[in-house]
């Protein structure tokens, strides 16, 4: 007898990693509610019992998604808070913002912004935690800002908290400018272009 069954409602050779990567790429593409279940579990390659029992409902799966985002095309908020200079953050910040909204294979501009249009009460969830999500890089970046000036790696009297929104609104406008149309090399010319105003020490 086969004692190796496939828990109940799960296909064998079933993939949780490559599931979860192609459902990132339909909220990515659609948005959080342009993405119907028909559409993530044919993606995902999976039944709707399948993707419930592996991944819970659709919000607490695009939660998942989420987190592989961050650890994943959105890598670079965390990597460039390692940076041992403030306008190295704010490089390597830039820059992965350029790479991540023109990844090939992947739909363009940026996951959070594209599933941030919800207008539905029933997405009101959602809002509030991509707004969380977008704040605590806000939050961490204006520490770190915080802690070049503490150190003289930025001039007097600059304003971190300012400074991570400037970031942050470049980073926005870089997504939407790549969703609409914008090449890699003309993003990157406008990430080249904000660094040059970037405070000198």
């Amino acid at each position: 007898m086969d004692t190796q069954r496939a828990p109940i409602g799960r296909p064998r050779g079933f993939d949780a990693t490559e599931a979860l990567e192609q459902a990132m790429r339909v909220f990515w593409e659609h948005g959080y509610e342009g993405a119907s279940l028909p559409d993530l579990t044919g993606a995902m390659g999976i039944s709707r019992t399948s993707m419930y029992a592996a991944f819970g409902n659709k919000e607490e799966l695009f939660r998942k998604v989420l987190a592989r985002y961050t650890a994943g095309p959105a890598s670079y908020g965390a990597e460039s808070l390692a940076e041992p200079t403030a306008r190295r953050v704010a490089r390597v910040f830039l820059d992965g913002a350029v790479r991540s909204s023109t990844l090939p294979d992947y739909p363009t501009g940026c996951l959070s912004l594209r599933a941030s249009l919800v207008g539905s009460e029933d997405g009101r969830v959602i809002r509030e935690l991509l707004a969380a999500w977008r704040d605590e890089t806000r939050s961490h970046l204006t520490e770190r800002f915080q802690r070049a000036l503490d150190e003289g790696d930025l001039p007097a009297g600059t304003d971190p908290a300012f400074l991570a929104v400037y970031l942050m609104t470049l980073d926005n406008g870089i997504s939407v400018q790549a969703a609409g149309g914008a090449d890699r090399e003309t993003l990157q010319r406008i990430a080249d272009a904000a660094l040059q105003h970037w405070p000198p020490v």
